[in-house]
Protein backbone atom coordinates (compact mmCIF):
# COMPACT_ATOMS: atom_id res chain seq x y z
CA UNK A 1 0.00 0.00 0.00
CA UNK A 2 1.53 3.31 -1.00
CA UNK A 3 1.14 6.75 0.48
CA UNK A 4 -1.56 8.82 -1.23
CA UNK A 5 -0.45 12.10 -2.79
CA UNK A 6 -3.35 13.96 -1.24
CA UNK A 7 -5.88 13.16 1.46
CA UNK A 8 -9.59 13.23 0.67
CA UNK A 9 -12.02 15.00 2.98
CA UNK A 10 -13.22 11.68 4.44
CA UNK A 11 -9.65 10.52 5.04
CA UNK A 12 -8.85 13.80 6.83
CA UNK A 13 -11.97 13.40 8.99
CA UNK A 14 -10.94 9.85 9.86
CA UNK A 15 -7.38 10.90 10.77
CA UNK A 16 -8.57 13.93 12.76
CA UNK A 17 -10.79 11.60 14.77
CA UNK A 18 -7.80 9.39 15.59
CA UNK A 19 -5.54 12.37 16.36
CA UNK A 20 -8.08 13.97 18.69
CA UNK A 21 -7.19 11.61 21.51
CA UNK A 22 -3.43 11.85 20.99
CA UNK A 23 -1.05 13.96 23.01
CA UNK A 24 1.66 15.90 21.13
CA UNK A 25 4.65 13.58 20.64
CA UNK A 26 6.97 16.27 19.32
CA UNK A 27 7.24 19.73 20.86
CA UNK A 28 9.13 22.39 18.94
CA UNK A 29 10.60 24.90 21.37
CA UNK A 30 12.48 28.17 21.09
CA UNK A 31 15.33 26.57 19.10
CA UNK A 32 12.95 25.84 16.24
CA UNK A 33 13.59 23.02 13.79
CA UNK A 34 17.03 21.51 14.35
CA UNK A 35 18.72 18.48 12.82
CA UNK A 36 18.21 16.46 16.00
CA UNK A 37 14.52 17.41 16.10
CA UNK A 38 14.10 16.32 12.47
CA UNK A 39 15.86 13.01 13.22
CA UNK A 40 13.55 12.40 16.18
CA UNK A 41 10.52 13.41 14.14
CA UNK A 42 11.52 11.02 11.34
CA UNK A 43 12.00 8.15 13.80
CA UNK A 44 8.72 8.81 15.59
CA UNK A 45 6.78 9.22 12.35
CA UNK A 46 8.04 5.93 10.92
CA UNK A 47 6.91 4.19 14.10
CA UNK A 48 3.53 5.87 14.64
CA UNK A 49 2.29 7.00 11.17
CA UNK A 50 0.24 9.84 12.66
CA UNK A 51 1.80 12.55 14.81
CA UNK A 52 0.58 15.52 16.72
CA UNK A 53 3.21 18.28 16.89
CA UNK A 54 3.09 21.29 19.18
CA UNK A 55 4.98 24.48 18.41
CA UNK A 56 5.52 26.10 21.79
CA UNK A 57 6.82 29.44 20.56
CA UNK A 58 6.45 31.11 17.21
CA UNK A 59 4.27 33.60 15.43
CA UNK A 60 1.58 32.47 13.02
CA UNK A 61 3.72 32.93 9.89
CA UNK A 62 6.67 31.17 11.54
CA UNK A 63 4.47 28.22 12.50
CA UNK A 64 3.17 28.00 8.94
CA UNK A 65 6.75 27.93 7.61
CA UNK A 66 7.75 25.28 10.17
CA UNK A 67 4.82 23.04 9.18
CA UNK A 68 5.61 23.43 5.46
CA UNK A 69 9.26 22.56 6.14
CA UNK A 70 8.35 19.47 8.18
CA UNK A 71 5.89 18.22 5.56
CA UNK A 72 8.40 18.75 2.75
CA UNK A 73 11.33 17.10 4.58
CA UNK A 74 9.43 14.07 5.90
CA UNK A 75 7.19 13.41 2.91
CA UNK A 76 4.21 13.39 5.25
CA UNK A 77 0.76 14.79 4.56
CA UNK A 78 -0.75 17.60 6.61
CA UNK A 79 -4.00 16.51 8.23
CA UNK A 80 -4.81 19.71 10.12
CA UNK A 81 -3.38 22.74 11.88
CA UNK A 82 -5.13 24.34 14.83
CA UNK A 83 -3.33 27.16 16.60
CA UNK A 84 0.03 25.88 17.78
CA UNK A 85 -0.73 22.23 17.06
CA UNK A 86 -0.53 20.37 13.76
CA UNK A 87 -1.20 16.77 12.80
CA UNK A 88 0.77 14.98 10.09
CA UNK A 89 0.39 11.52 8.57
CA UNK A 90 2.76 9.29 6.63
CA UNK A 91 1.71 5.77 5.75
CA UNK A 92 4.12 2.92 6.59
CA UNK A 93 4.77 -0.11 4.40
CA UNK A 94 2.93 -2.39 6.84
CA UNK A 95 0.26 0.13 7.74
CA UNK A 96 -1.80 -0.54 10.85
CA UNK A 97 -3.92 2.48 10.03
CA UNK A 98 -5.91 1.73 6.86
CA UNK A 99 -7.40 4.84 5.29
CA UNK A 100 -10.97 4.94 3.98
CA UNK A 101 -11.05 4.54 0.19
CA UNK A 102 -12.82 7.86 -0.53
Amino acid sequence: MSQPEKLTINQKKYLRGIAHGLNPMIIIGANGVTESLMAELESTLSHHEILKIKMASAEREDRKAIVEHIVKETGALLVQTIGKVCVIYRQNEESELPLPKK
